[in-house]
């Protein structure tokens, strides 16, 4: 079965920006991945914060909740891999257990987030952190027993202020057909409701942008930058 990863630095992140590639893959009989490498606890709960009383341990379960049911409406498996956010810090042991799972999985593509964000550092590490996982499960003297991976293909989703983070949408995914879990999967993160209404008109920008460069008629879309060029035999 085809396989796709999704990295994701905080628990609602892949919802906002890969939801629908998810989504679009599952459907297509991908069996999709999304790692989270922190729940966003400290520094994307604040709804949660405000409630007098609550506790770390409350936090990390509501937004752990909510990502598991987010998973499941996008037909994901979704892991924890609790390392912290605000500030993300990444050992070296969590660096081989991705690139561990990157040679168990063999995912044909792999999503994370932009390069640079000035108002999130825990996001360019992330996709640091993922590449950095991709080159080692690509080494043969990394787990010498197992299959060193091939050259899955990158893709970067889209910072909520592209234009300060350097990011230049390069490819439109087309997400009609899956808008509708999306959008039902943006309705779990009830801890960051304030960006439901903002990522519906991120889909709808984009998909403008998607109709005007292919001619179809797209509604909804995503955007990405690729990190490695495309290698085909045809250009259509």
């Amino acid at each position: 079965m085809p396989s796709g990863l999704v990295v994701s630095a905080h628990a609602a992140d892949f919802v906002w920006r890969a939801g629908g590639a998810i989504a679009l893959y599952a459907e297509k009989g991908y069996d999709m991945t999304v790692v989270c490498l922190s729940y966003g606890e400290r520094g994307e709960s604040a709804k949660l914060w405000r409630q007098s009383g609550t506790t770390m341990d409350q936090v990390k379960a509501a937004r752990r909740a909510e990502a598991e049911e987010a998973a499941a409406i996008l037909g994901a498996e979704v892991r924890f891999l609790d390392i912290g956010d605000y500030p993300l810090r990444v050992s070296d042991d969590t660096l081989y257990e991705l690139a561990d799972l990157i040679q168990a999985k063999r995912p044909e593509f792999i999503l994370s987030h932009s390069r640079q964000d000035p108002y999130n550092f825990d996001h360019p590490l992330a996709t640091h952190v993922a590449q950095e996982a991709r080159v080692i499960a690509q080494a043969h003297g990394h787990n010498p027993q197992a299959d060193v991976i091939g050259a899955p293909g990158v893709f970067l989703f889209e910072p909520h202020q592209p234009e300060q983070c350097n990011w230049k949408p390069q490819v439109f995914l087309n997400i009609d057909s899956v808008w509708e879990k999306k959008y039902q999967a943006f309705q779990t993160m009830a801890a960051q409701e304030h960006l439901w209404e903002y990522y519906t008109r991120v889909a709808l920008q984009r998909g403008v942008q998607a109709k005007r460069n292919s001619g179809k008629p797209i509604t909804y879309a995503e955007a990405y930058e690729r990190v490695f060029p495309l290698v085909t035999e045809e250009f259509l």
